[in-house]
């Protein structure tokens, strides 16, 4: 039976992600008076490292089996932070995208609880989309919603394709699409046999 992207990776504990923002930013220094010119583009991804370690068998046997199903880059898989699952503001409500045809960093959205001061915080991640159109945001600002419900959301990565109206926002361990770097995966077993295994990745823009 051929592979279906993106995966869902088996739940095994990691023990290390180091998650990066990557942006295309175009910087000219004058070499006569030092000054900056900034042309800001538009690409933004999210980078990983991740490493898993001490793994048993079974659980290992798993885990490389899947990475080794995306074919190195060929293949997508979706991750999320497992260390901040849940947002720090209380995310009350049924979010959703308020009104479609909207890019850019700000994001208006309804259908939280109304008048919550922190409904989320600077730094919490949502989702929208599911399946392959997947996308992980961090919210910049703390966001309050108003008497109906409403709440503007400032996020990296800037909202890139529109999404529509009325489409569900993840607050609970939210998830993206992400691709390997390279054309494999590294893993290896010690004495003991436990293994360790680790593998970077990118977001899909």
């Amino acid at each position: 039976m051929s592979t279906s992207f993106p995966i869902s990776l088996p739940s095994t504990g990691t023990r290390s992600i180091t998650i990066r923002q990557q942006s295309v930013v175009a910087v000219g220094v004058s070499p006569y008076t030092l000054e900056r010119q900034v042309q800001r583009h538009q690409g933004q991804i999210w980078a990983l490292d991740v490493e898993y370690a001490q793994l048993a068998r079974a659980e290992a046997e798993a885990l490389v089996a899947a990475l080794c199903s995306l074919n190195g880059r060929e293949g997508t898989f979706l991750f999320g932070d497992s260390a901040n699952k849940t947002p720090r503001g209380t995310g009350a409500g049924t979010p959703l995208v308020n009104g479609a045809s909207q890019t850019g960093e700000d994001l208006s959205t309804d259908g939280w609880t109304a008048s919550v001061s922190g409904i989320l915080k600077a730094g919490d991640w949502i989702g929208l989309g599911s399946g392959s159109t997947s996308r992980l945001y961090k919210v910049l600002a703390d966001a309050t919603s108003n008497a109906s419900g409403a709440a503007t959301l400032t996020l990296w990565p800037r909202v890139k394709t529109a999404w529509a109206d009325n489409a569900a926002i993840a607050t609970s361990y939210p998830k993206g699409v992400f691709a390997l770097t390279t054309d494999g995966a590294d893993w290896s077993v010690d004495v003991a046999h436990r293994y360790g295994l680790k593998f970077s990745a990118t977001s899909l823009p």
